[in-house]
């Protein structure tokens, strides 16, 4: 028992003006269109096609399920907040969703790691590349992210039920996360928080220096054989660092301190739990040609 008083919290969402909350929804609705039919036509492109049997497009597939879980767990209740204007949402249901986009969230940033690992083993280890990513070892890597995830999550949920929430209630986010919600705890929280930042700010920063390694080491390797043909494979592991870029630096801005050293701006928070969901499916699929090619195929066989 957390001794809590407080049964549900108020999401004040992103802005009170009721012509920015059209504006806003219109914007979250389009962005988790995108996010669905992107993702769905890449699952079910990998697993129709046998030619898109490399571990690549396995892990690809993989990220995109875990896309469709991430923005699941929060743009649904955005839309119906801002389409019936029912703010409120109960105690256990905003641990609930604190708790599931830390486990995706997580798991996401483990999985680009791993993203990252093959594509410096393709390109810096081809003659070894089919022993290391062998089908098995796939397996077991995204296992481990998911277990990663869980446990990185549990730990979050398990530090934040210790504390009593006692009022107000408001969250001025548009979803449930730790740094807006420690911040209403009736507690000294400065060893709670500087726990979770030691674990959510860590887990972000030390993936994001082990990806900025990978694709730098991939960027020497391409570079000094540009002229064999790798210009493409340049240009597309430059867009790879560009996209975890953009999920992990707000993060790490977010996580990577206590909540009350820095207030954390609810439009950042946009970044990393819309935009980067969006931009996945573009970037990590539109500049495969054999993707392309796959999804053309698909098409032709749906027409026929």
């Amino acid at each position: 028992d957390n001794f809590s008083q407080v049964t549900e919290f108020i999401l004040l969402g992103l802005s009170d003006t009721q012509e920015l909350q059209l504006l806003f929804f219109t914007f979250f609705l389009l962005a988790y269109a995108m996010v669905l039919l992107g993702n769905v036509l890449i699952i079910v492109t990998v697993r129709t096609d046998p030619k898109l049997s490399s571990p690549m497009y396995f892990l690809l597939c993989n990220l995109s399920f875990i896309d469709i879980c991430y923005t699941s767990v929060t743009i649904p209740r955005v839309l119906v907040a801002l389409l019936l204007g029912h703010k409120a949402i109960a105690f256990e249901g905003c641990m609930a969703q604190l708790f599931f986009l830390h486990f995706v969230g997580s798991s996401e940033m483990f999985l680009l790691t791993v993203m990252a690992f093959d594509r410096y083993t393709a390109i810096c280890r081809p003659l070894h590349y089919t022993a290391i990513m062998a089908r098995g070892v796939c397996w077991a890597l995204v296992a481990a992210c998911w277990l990663g995830g869980f446990i990185h999550s549990i730990v979050q949920t398990v530090l934040m039920l210790q504390l009593p929430f006692c009022g107000p209630n408001t969250i001025h986010s548009f979803f449930c996360d730790v740094p807006p919600v420690v911040r209403l705890a009736c507690a000294d929280t400065t060893l709670t928080e500087w726990l979770m930042a030691s674990n959510s700010g860590l887990i972000s920063l030390g993936s994001f220096l082990v990806l900025v390694a990978s694709y730098t080491l991939i960027l020497a390797k391409l570079r000094a054989h540009i002229s064999q043909g790798n210009g493409k494979a340049l240009s597309t592991c430059v867009s790879h660092l560009m996209a975890v870029t953009l999920l992990f630096m707000p993060c790490i801005f977010t996580y990577l301190r206590p909540a009350g050293t820095l207030p954390t701006s609810k439009y950042v928070c946009v970044i990393y739990t819309v935009f980067s969901p969006v931009m996945n499916p573009l970037i990590y699929t539109l500049r495969s040609s054999e993707m392309k090619g796959s999804m053309w195929r698909l098409w032709k066989r749906c027409r026929a």
